[in-house]
């Protein structure tokens, strides 16, 4: 008998629960990031990081009226990243909008329950597992660790895909440090188990987590330098690139859905365009043709939406799909209602 496959489908309310914000929160944090002001020569506003990475692409008044236009226009948009596309081709604010969500997710991630303390002296930075006991991370791990001996990690983390649509990388950082407390295992032990799983960032990531060996590396939480700004800011993808098979991991992503026999979608918005990227061709649809069971948070989502959302969610299987997404759910919550269902995964 076959493991099955499962696909987790990972949105920003999911990570809210560790403490990270939400569009909304996002989006005060990135306009208060762009309010650059200057007293004569002081700067008596906005990040001084963000405006030595723009100094270092050019004269800083060039950029300026991007940042500022970036900052009065967000409370309209419904992301940062809807109000980068709305002006797609203007490099300047793609740019000042990229530099921002860096700097705000990476403070994020320093801020959250996930960060790293050092509990004394004499030992090394380690995650606060308490902390995260009423958060769907733990809940997640318990099914991944259900009845398994380190021995059989390695399979059972090859059967799950994760397609994250945040730019943070708190699901890799706390499987990473998850498996070394539980297993007692080694940290190259931990990341060579993380790496047999499908996880995919169709919009991009802050920075490649050091233990993967991935392009331009960044702490979880780390300070970044201005250079280090510019130089992740090319790791952050807008709506066009991140669709783009040519610029994206859309066509392994699509393979994933086409094989899954459990679909989960946790703190997701069911954005129409992020649900298009996730629609497995028909070649894929016909040459597997599986039953899919679907489950899904859709916490504030109204019932009338519920009922636009489901038959989209049933165009990504060629089968009859069993939809189970609830409103009321939040994902800890989810994980909890359906412990047999998705028990081992």
């Amino acid at each position: 008998m076959h493991p099955k496959k499962t696909v987790i489908v990972v949105g920003a309310g999911a990570s809210q629960e560790a403490g990270l914000p939400t569009s909304t929160e996002l989006k005060k944090s990135i306009a208060n990031y762009l309010d650059i002001r200057f007293n004569n020569t002081d700067q008596i506003s906005g990040d001084p990081t963000i405006t030595i990475a723009l100094r270092s692409c050019g004269d800083i008044n060039q950029y300026r009226p991007a940042c500022m236009k970036i900052r009065e226009a967000l409370p309209q948009a419904m992301t940062i990243d809807n109000f980068i596309e709305a002006h797609k081709g203007n490099e300047k604010i793609e740019l000042c909008g990229k530099l921002a969500i860096i700097r705000s997710i990476l403070q994020a991630e320093k801020s959250s329950k996930l960060s790293l303390s050092r509990p004394n002296s004499y030992t090394v930075d380690k995650l606060n597992f308490g902390s995260l006991e009423e958060t769907w991370f733990n809940v997640f791990w318990q099914r991944i660790s259900e009845n398994c001996q380190a021995e059989g990690l390695r399979e059972r983390l090859s059967t799950i895909t994760l397609i994250i649509f945040n730019y943070d990388r708190c699901i890799e950082h706390f499987l990473y440090h998850s498996i070394q407390n539980y297993y007692e295992l080694s940290a190259d032990a931990a990341a060579s188990l993380v790496s047999e799983m499908n996880i995919f960032h169709p919009y991009g990531v802050v920075g490649s987590l050091p233990w993967t060996g991935g392009p331009a590396q960044m702490d979880f939480g780390a300070e970044p330098r201005a250079q280090d700004l510019v130089t992740l800011a090319q790791q952050i993808k807008t709506f066009t690139e991140g669709t783009d098979p040519e610029a994206s991991d859309i066509v392994k992503i699509r393979a994933q859905m086409a094989v899954s026999d459990i679909l989960i979608f946790l703190g997701f918005a069911y954005h129409s365009q992020n649900l298009e990227l996730l629609k497995p061709s028909s070649d894929e649809i016909k040459r597997h043709n599986k039953v899919c069971n679907c489950y899904g948070t859709a916490y504030g989502i109204s019932d009338a939406d519920l009922q636009v959302i489901s038959p989209e969610l049933q165009r990504l299987s060629g089968s009859p799909m069993h939809v189970n997404v609830d409103i009321n759910l939040t994902c800890r919550e989810l994980f909890n209602k359906y412990r047999r269902t998705l028990s081992v995964l």
